[in-house]
């Protein structure tokens, strides 16, 4: 045993913050007997919510010194101060986890439950997280309510044996900053939404009800306020949402009746969590729309549990966490983190954003594979390059955050020279440029360099308006690994705004790009090199259409529509009047109609007088 005695004796603030952070420091550490007992370290005695209890002893003594661990074999002690108080958590005679699974479950068979807990599973997606379990685990299983709580992940499986198999995959799962993840596993009784399974005869009232709320010709649900409606009522059946038995049985017969529903209307039901309604992403992943309008939904975290879905219409008016964001972009910005597919937010038409072909195989396996693996990473690099300047060519970058990893790095550098006499044409990209050998500043250094994707694309929003001549790019892949992704693209573009409207630039771009768990593409690393253009670069950017046009056709446009036509024919490099059909085609759906004519020009269905004549 061994004491440890504090200078000011623990009473006084100061003291006893040292203790507390101490212990809390050591909590957050390994832990040679939860890592293989499978125990939660927990310090409340109170029963969870979720029916489980953890037996144990809980002593308080005033004033008493830091006897801190215990050595005795299979009993564990924890001790901490609160307002003077040492309080005292003792777990008596633990027994091995199979021991203890037999004697404290119901009834002693094997249909028991158990609740498994990850400690800091509340920074995981649930399909990832549950996938990357199961991959690991030795059994299958089916998670039961599963939740978070705080920054915890919890679910509940029905079998002693599952049980242990989930405990033997504690630290063996490594997330993508290369930390362990720890799997607690303790016997539970029968969880919630089981428990309180809805009976039959609610089951096919609630079903009735949600057979007259179909939209048959739309594939259409709508179960806003469903808690009040009248048939419900009548029968004295209430349907809460927020309630996982209630949202199960929901999830249940839209899997069973509705299994290609496309539109989802869930407004007004006072949702504040969304964990039931994460399994629809497993149950019916077709829906496209969702309205969750008029809740209660505070935090953008929720809608992290939806990412499985390939939304293109999501609907969040009227809830609290609309209000949390400083401006509308940022507000898009955020929503379009969680589903890069969203094309309409609120009824509003959002911006084009980098949308990658996620069944793309993009790195090699294998020796054998590298011939057709090359052609299919230079598909994926030129469908990705093609889409990013779609996005940086127009009105509005911030789509541009689903191209960039959370800690990606952005450099911008240009060749100026302050003593030359002649000033500079490059003036507004100067403030940005980053050259080691000029700044001598290391603070000034470190502050050009952005760090997260919101302040690349920050500052990139920045920078002049630009029109890209994607038919002047020389792109060349220099390394690849089953991880990374390098590749660079040199090409011209010009000034579309300001002072410098019509200016020629040439530029250098490098990219280093890793996979997500999606399998997309992200960018990790991008360095940009801007320079004025040659003679000749320049006389290539002729061919770029300007801004009034002698089609007849493009005056009954709207001047939208025009400058969609205009960036649509430098970016494919067809004539106006095809770029301006391909686009009518695809009902003026810029991203849409890029991937049509990407798969076109791939197919080699696009005639060769579509395109524009380069002399």
């Amino acid at each position: 045993m061994k004491t440890f005695k504090s200078n000011d004796g623990g009473n006084s603030p100061q003291g006893r913050q040292r203790v507390w952070s101490s212990l809390r420091g050591n909590f957050g550490k390994s832990n040679p007997q939860y890592e293989h007992g499978g125990y939660e370290p927990q310090l409340s005695h109170h029963q969870e919510d979720d029916g489980n209890v953890m037996m144990r002893n809980v002593q308080e003594y005033p004033q008493v010194r830091h006897t801190f661990y215990s050595n005795q074999q299979n009993k564990r002690r924890v001790k901490w101060h609160n307002e003077g108080h040492i309080h005292v958590t003792v777990w008596r005679d633990r027994k091995p986890l199979k021991r203890e699974m037999r004697e404290n479950t119901q009834d002693g068979t094997p249909g028991s439950w158990f609740k498994i807990t990850i400690p800091y599973g509340g920074k995981y997606e649930k399909t990832w997280l549950v996938k990357s379990i199961q991959d690991h685990c030795s059994v299958p299983f089916t998670p039961v309510d599963f939740h978070y709580v705080k920054n915890q992940a919890r679910f509940f499986v029905q079998d002693a044996g599952i049980a242990s198999a989930l405990k033997d995959v504690s630290y063996k799962i490594c997330d993508e900053e290369s930390q362990k993840i720890s799997i607690f596993v303790n016997p539970s009784n029968v969880p919630y939404s089981v428990r309180y399974k809805l009976k039959p005869e609610e089951m096919k009232q609630l079903k009735l009800t949600m057979h007259k709320r179909y939209d048959v010709s739309h594939e259409a649900l709508d179960l806003q306020s469903l808690r009040f409606d009248p048939d419900l009522v009548g029968h004295d059946i209430d349907i809460i949402l927020n309630r996982r038995n209630c949202m199960a049985a929901t999830l249940q017969i839209i899997e069973e009746n509705f299994p290609e529903l496309l539109s989802l209307n869930l407004s007004n039901n006072k949702l504040y969590q969304l964990d039931g309604l994460s399994d629809i992403i497993q149950m019916v992943p077709t829906v496209k729309i969702l309205n969750l309008s008029k809740n209660e939904l505070t935090l953008v975290w929720e809608l992290n549990k939806m990412k499985g879905l390939k939304l293109e219409e999501l609907w969040l008016e009227g809830n609290p966490l609309c209000d949390t964001f400083p401006d509308q972009s940022t507000y898009i910005s955020a929503i379009r983190e969680c589903f890069p597919k969203l094309l309409h937010l609120d009824g509003q038409t959002l911006p084009p954003a980098i949308i990658i072909d996620t069944d793309a195989p993009y790195l090699i396996k294998s020796s054998k594979e590298s011939s057709r693996g090359s052609e299919k990473l230079k598909s994926l690099i030129l469908q990705f390059l093609q889409q990013y300047y779609l996005i940086y060519d127009s009105e509005d970058r911030q789509g541009l955050l689903c191209a960039y990893h959370y800690k990606a790095c952005f450099s911008l550098t240009i060749p100026f020279n302050p003593k030359d006499p002649a000033p500079s044409s490059l003036c507004k990209y100067f403030k940005e440029s980053r050259n080691m050998k000029k700044i001598k500043d290391p603070y000034l250094r470190i502050q050009l360099l952005k760090h997260t994707k919101h302040d690349i694309v920050c500052s990139l929003s920045t920078l002049p308006k630009t029109q890209h001549d994607i038919s002047s790019f020389v792109v060349d892949m220099w390394f690849h690994t089953e991880m990374m992704l390098c590749f660079s693209v040199n090409g011209v573009f010009k000034e579309v705004e300001g002072r410098s409207q019509g200016s020629v630039r040439a530029f250098t771009r490098t990219f280093i790009a890793t996979p997500t768990n999606n399998s997309s593409l992200c960018i990790v690393n991008d360095e940009l090199f801007v320079r004025d253009a040659s003679p000749n670069e320049t006389q290539s950017m002729s061919s770029i259409p300007v801004s009034s046009s002698t089609s007849s056709s493009v005056f009954i446009l709207s001047k939208e529509q025009q400058e969609m036509v205009q960036a649509f024919s430098t970016q494919s490099g067809m004539k106006p009047e095809w770029s301006q059909k391909c686009l009518q085609d695809n009902e003026w759906n810029y991203t849409r109609a890029g991937q049509v004519f990407t798969m076109l020009k791939n197919e080699g269905k696009i005639p060769e007088d579509a395109f524009k004549q380069i002399t």
